[in-house]
């Protein structure tokens, strides 16, 4: 393919323009874009990269951001030019262009392009988009010179910005309790609505929450909760939700209860802008929803799950009904959103159940003597695997994904509740002795830091 010709030094910059619109979720990226290289008349004076001399040079550089990827990735330019770096966003989510020196574009609309004036390279720089996440999901970008070597590469790398700044994460001590006013997530299940056309607005909200006693992490969440809210139906309803993004970047949601083409009611939207999603609800059981924008492993590690509740049609009622959600904690340094590269090495810093650690071990759920009580639980993950047990009791009913694998009368009895990350189901008990029993996501690996609460069986209750 033939260049475009450079861009003159003394060009303007290029107004932004395009509207921003949602990337489509796919499982499977294909990387495409172009660029191209010229040397172009010698630019106005400026001040050569330390101990490079200015070559009078300027080299222009087409770089294209698509697929959450810079296209290409890696430039050469001779040492002691100036780079012109013409910016193209092909995708349809926003992103920036920062390098290591300072130097940076806005961020840039989908279809719209930004100049970034580099200034003089004298040796390897790195550069990266900003917008959370985006680094650490690969958007990288490397320019080195034909003469760097050694030192002045070494020199140049000194500048590099780490993946995590800010003050270190904080201590987490899964074993601490919570203030004196500390509340717990409301876990008792919602009512069935009635009628057959339910409606929602789901808010994005970025808010800093306590996660663990002296722990506070910025949240991206639905609604301000991390769960979001439990939504619950019967199959043949129809959910009508309207996502609205006030938050600072894009977000989309994904609902597992419905089947339909992801393109359009999963897309990512900006901040500002609203969409409104509609599924009917034809199979039963627990679903996972929870934001659909790359990387994903970010979005739901930072808070942004909830459920929905597909009642089975022969679903018989119950004395006491409580929804566990467990999900992972992975907080960043000063309060921060999620440590990314955590979630990525699959190293939580603890395991819990509706977004706090061990609140139901110092606020237990209740029931009372002969109660029989179910638990919905879903794993949102985003890594861990979840066996939920009771300690003290069996399990008479287990639900898992949509099947019955055990009923009242069917013989024998179930000790755990075993679920993968964003799978769900449900398990009742009657507990007829008071007493205190404690509940677990019976996972060994990090035990101590593992999902874990308790059911205080009372006669009489407060």
């Amino acid at each position: 393919m033939k260049p475009p010709a450079a861009s003159p030094s003394t060009a303007p910059q290029r107004p932004l323009g395009g509207a921003a619109v949602g990337i489509a979720l796919v499982l499977v990226a294909i990387l495409i874009g172009a660029a191209a290289q010229r040397v172009t008349a010698p630019p106005p004076a400026l001040a050569a990269a330390a101990g490079v001399v200015a070559t009078g040079r300027t080299t222009t550089v087409a770089v294209t951001a698509d697929g959450m990827r810079f296209h290409p990735d890696r430039i050469t330019v001779p040492a002691g030019d100036r780079l012109i770096i013409e910016f193209t966003n092909r995708d349809r989510r926003r992103h920036d262009l920062v390098l290591a020196t300072g130097a940076k574009t806005p961020i840039v609309a989908g279809g719209a392009t930004a100049q970034l004036d580099v200034g003089v390279i004298g040796g390897a720089v790195e550069g990266w988009c900003s917008l959370p996440g985006h680094r650490q999901a690969g958007m990288v970008l490397t320019v080195t010179t034909t003469a760097a070597t050694g030192a002045a590469a070494a020199a140049d790398h000194e500048h590099a910005v780490p993946a995590s700044t800010g003050s270190p994460s904080p201590r987490l001590d899964a074993m601490a309790a919570p203030g004196a006013g500390f509340t717990a997530h409301d876990a008792a299940a919602p009512a069935r609505p009635s009628g057959r056309l339910h409606r929602l607005d789901l808010r994005v909200r970025e808010v800093q929450r306590e996660v663990a006693p002296g722990v506070r992490q910025q949240l991206w969440t639905f609604n301000g909760t991390t769960p979001g809210p439990v939504l619950r139906g019967r199959v043949g309803d129809t959910f009508e939700i309207t996502l609205i993004n006030d938050g600072s970047i894009d977000h989309g949601v994904d609902f597992h209860a419905g089947a339909l083409a992801p393109d359009e009611p999963m897309r990512p939207i900006d901040p500002g802008r609203r969409l409104t999603y509609r599924f009917t609800a034809t199979e039963a059981g627990i679903w996972m929803y929870h934001c659909s924008t790359m990387p994903m492993l970010h979005h739901i590690g930072n808070g942004m799950y909830g459920a929905v509740i597909i009642d089975p049609p022969d679903l018989a009622a119950v004395d006491r009904e409580y929804v566990l959600v467990q999900s992972e904690l992975y907080p960043g340094p000063g309060g921060e959103p999620g440590d990314l590269a955590k979630m990525q090495a699959e190293q939580p810093d603890a395991v819990v159940f509706n977004g706090y650690v061990a609140q139901y071990a110092h606020r237990p759920l209740t029931a009372r003597p002969g109660d029989r009580i179910r638990f919905w639980v879903l794993n949102a993950g985003p890594n861990r695997t979840s066996a939920f047990h009771l300690v003290g009791a069996r399990f008479d009913t287990l639900y898992r994904e949509g099947q019955w694998h055990l009923r009242p009368s069917d013989p024998g009895a179930a000790q755990v509740l075993d679920l993968v990350p964003a799978a769900g189901g449900f398990v009742e008990t009657v507990l007829t002795e008071p007493g205190h029993y404690p509940f677990v996501s019976h996972v060994m690996v990090d035990a101590e830091r593992g999902a874990r609460g308790a059911v205080t069986v009372e006669r009489t209750l407060r």
